[in-house]
C-alpha cells in the first residue's frame, strides 16, 4: 500500500474526493509512483501533485491511469467533473483575493485618504478589479460555448471533424451500444475516444513502435469500431498521427509538462488496417508496423 501525506485541510471537498479516488485506484493496482509515471507517460512529480491535491489531474492523465489499472475511465471522469468545477471556482477566488489585497495596499499609501484622493483610489480599485471581472466573464462565455458544443454533439452523433457530416463507409454503425458509449463506426470518426466512451476497458493497444525516446501506438476499440493514435514519453512539439487508408487524424503535445497525446478516432473494420506515426520535435520519425 502506498503511504500518502495528509491532504490540505483547505482543499475543496469535491477535489479531496477526487484525489482520494485516484489514491485508491493506485493502491488497488499495487503500483509505485514510479510505475504509474512510467506506464502513463506523466512524470512522477506530476503524479505527486495530482495525488496530494496540489494540482488537478488533467483528463489525459486520468484516462492513462484508468487504462494501466483496468479502471473505468467513465467512473473516474464522473468524479473529476465536479472536482474541476470546484478547482476553477477556487482559482477564481484566489484571483479576486489577490486583486482585493492590491486595492487595500494602494489605499493604505500615505496621502490617499483626502476627499479628492479617495476618488482617485476608487478609480484605481475599479481598475484593480477589472482583471477578475474580465476573467469571470471569459469563464462564463467558455462554459456556454462548451455547453453548446456538447449539446450539438449529442443531437448530431454522426458529425465528423472537418467533414460535412456524411457517414464514412469504413466501418458499420451499431444501433445497440453499451452504457456510456456514444458512437460506433462512422459516427466515431473525428471524435475524442474518451469523451465518446470508447477508451478505458474497451480499448486495446493493437500495435506500437519506439521512436527516439517516445512510444507511438495504435489504440483500437472493437466496440466502437474505431482506432486512434497515442504517443507517450513525448515532449512539446511531438506529433502523432493515425492513418487509415487516405484518412488521417493528428494529435500534438502542446502544454509544458505534458508527455502524452491522442489523435481523434477513425472508423475502421479492424486494427490491422490502422497505422500510427510519430514526428518528434527532435526530427526523429517512425510508424507502427
Amino acid at each position: 500500500m502506498a503511504r500518502w501525506r495528509d491532504l490540505p485541510d483547505e482543499l475543496d471537498p469535491q477535489v479531496r474526493e477526487f484525489a482520494e479516488l485516484l489514491r485508491r485506484v493506485v493502491d488497488r493496482a499495487g503500483l509505485s509512483l514510479g510505475a504509474v509515471a512510467d506506464r502513463t507517460g506523466y512524470s512522477r512529480t506530476s503524479w505527486e501533485k495530482y495525488l496530494d491535491g496540489r494540482l488537478l489531474a488533467p483528463k489525459g492523465a486520468v484516462v492513462a491511469l484508468a487504462e494501466v489499472t483496468g479502471t473505468s475511465s467513465a467512473d473516474l471522469m464522473t468524479v473529476r467533473e465536479p472536482a474541476e468545477q470546484a478547482w476553477s471556482r477556487s482559482q477564481l477566488r484566489q484571483e479576486r483575493t489577490v486583486d482585493d489585497s492590491r486595492i487595500v495596499r494602494a489605499r493604505a499609501v500615505p496621502g490617499e485618504f483626502g476627499p479628492a484622493r479617495s476618488a482617485g483610489g476608487a478609480r484605481r480599485g475599479a481598475r484593480g478589479r477589472r482583471p477578475a471581472l474580465y476573467l469571470a466573464a471569459v469563464v462564463g462565455v467558455l462554459v456556454l460555448a462548451v455547453g453548446a458544443f456538447l449539446l450539438t454533439d449529442a443531437v448530431v452523433p454522426g458529425r465528423t471533424a472537418g467533414a460535412s457530416g456524411s457517414p464514412s463507409p469504413s466501418a458499420p454503425t451499431s444501433t445497440a451500444l453499451p452504457p456510456g458509449v456514444r458512437c460506433a463506426g462512422a459516427g466515431c470518426t473525428g471524435e475524442d475516444a474518451e469523451r465518446m466512451g470508447c477508451s478505458g476497458d474497451l480499448v486495446t493497444t493493437a500495435s506500437s513502435a519506439v521512436v527516439g525516446p517516445a512510444v507511438v501506438e495504435v489504440r483500437y476499440s472493437e466496440t466502437c469500431g474505431a482506432a486512434w493514435g497515442r504517443i507517450i514519453r513525448a515532449v512539446p512539439g511531438d506529433v502523432v498521427r493515425v492513418i487509415v487508408g487516405s484518412h488521417q487524424e493528428t494529435g500534438t503535445i502542446t502544454g509544458t509538462g505534458e508527455t502524452i497525446a491522442y489523435t481523434p478516432m477513425i472508423a475502421v473494420r479492424g486494427p490491422d488496417r490502422a497505422k500510427a506515426c510519430a514526428v518528434l520535435a527532435s526530427g526523429a520519425q517512425g510508424c507502427t508496423p
